[in-house]
């Protein structure tokens, strides 16, 4: 018999309104208020912290706390310089990729509103064979449109004006979600699924379940750092996105093998917990999960690095969701694994008893 899909009409409207929100890093309130919106029937209280990481909270009194987290930041941009003919220069807010800029149309944020605008590029009748010059941050630039920097800045540009994408949310025959900033608001949405379902099913946890959504992972985890002192949780399921290498131009000798469709990836590294690991991997072979491995090396490069190291400790896991073409704006992912993620993450809640410290010894 086939499994009841997860994701339902709402749940994915909401995914697509919550993925053209423009949610960069440092500047994710818009996107936090409408993930909080959508999980408050499901949860009894909730947390905003200073820089704006959100906390759903099932059972706050219980004394043993869980945390499920995503992240909800975006890569984006800063307007960094602008010339006297009205060019902009700009500096990466997160790992945004040089390379796929030239062309693009992009959303300038000020403060009275968004200013439309373009990567401007030589065209190629311009440019000489075999001397090209490939797209760096000295030569990509914005053009607005302005005949010079007076009317740029009319417009409200400033240097530290953020900068995005406005590429939108699709389906992709059938079977794909695409857009930019699935990395990682397909994690948000998928903890925030989990929830739902645990509370549309009535299940109850005997601990404490910390829904978390943290900012600012794209610069280096800085909101999972800031969260897990103030939570101090006893264990930490992350969710983030991991590379698809089923697709040209990829070497899985040096990336691994992935591939979207298959299911979640679990992690083997040194920030992962191997006990709670095991459980996870137990919990997908007793329901039939799906399921692939893959190796980190000195850490993950995910928030489960700042749960695992923070609090002397707490037994952390990561499971990852398969995607192609991180940080451009056309990620995609497969919806059977964003369902099977789902799954996973709910399943495996089912399987931890308060009191437990995962301990080797």
């Amino acid at each position: 018999m086939a499994k009841k899909k997860i994701i339902t009409a709402k749940s994915q409207k909401f995914l697509e309104a919550y993925l053209n929100n423009a949610s960069p890093t440092g500047f994710e309130s818009e996107g936090q208020k409408l993930w909080l919106d959508y999980i408050k029937p499901y949860i009894d209280s909730h947390i905003v912290d200073t820089y704006g990481t959100v906390v759903g909270v099932i059972n706050p009194d219980a004394p043993y706390k869980v945390v499920i987290e995503a992240h909800a930041d975006e890569i984006s941009w800063f307007v960094h310089y602008i010339t006297n003919d009205g060019f902009i220069y700009l500096r990466r807010n997160g790992g945004s990729d040089h390379q796929i800029a030239p062309s693009k149309r992009v959303n300038i944020h000020t403060k009275n509103g968004v200013v439309p605008g373009l990567f401007g590029w030589p065209a190629i009748h311009t440019r000489s064979a075999g001397k090209e010059e490939a797209p760096t941050l000295k030569n990509i630039f914005l053009d607005v449109g302005a005949k010079n920097k007076e009317e740029v800045e009319k417009m409200g540009i400033h240097v530290g004006c953020v900068v995005t994408y406005p590429d939108e949310f699709m389906v992709l025959n059938k079977d794909w979600y695409v857009g930019r900033a699935l990395d990682n608001r397909a994690g948000g949405f998928m903890i925030a699924e989990v929830v739902r379902m645990l509370h549309e099913n009535k299940v109850k946890l005997p601990f404490g379940l910390y829904i978390t959504n943290s900012v600012q992972e794209e610069i280096g985890l800085r909101g999972a750092q800031m969260i897990a002192e103030r939570l101090q949780p006893d264990v930490a399921i992350v969710t983030d996105v991991t590379h698809c290498t089923h697709t040209p131009m990829l070497n899985k000798i040096e990336q691994g093998d992935t591939a979207a469709g298959k299911g979640p990836s679990v992690t083997y590294g040194p920030a992962v917990q191997n006990n709670l690991l095991q459980r996870i991997i137990d919990t997908a072979d007793k329901n039939k999960i799906p399921f692939q491995r893959q190796a980190a090396s000195r850490f993950t490069g995910t928030d489960t690095d700042a749960f695992a190291y923070s609090n002397q400790g707490v037994p952390s896991a990561l499971i990852s969701l398969p995607l192609r073409y991180m940080h451009t704006t056309v990620e995609m992912v497969h919806k059977d694994d964003v369902e099977n993620c789902i799954r996973l993450i709910y399943e495996t809640l089912q399987n931890i008893k308060p009191g437990e410290d995962f301990k080797y010894l």
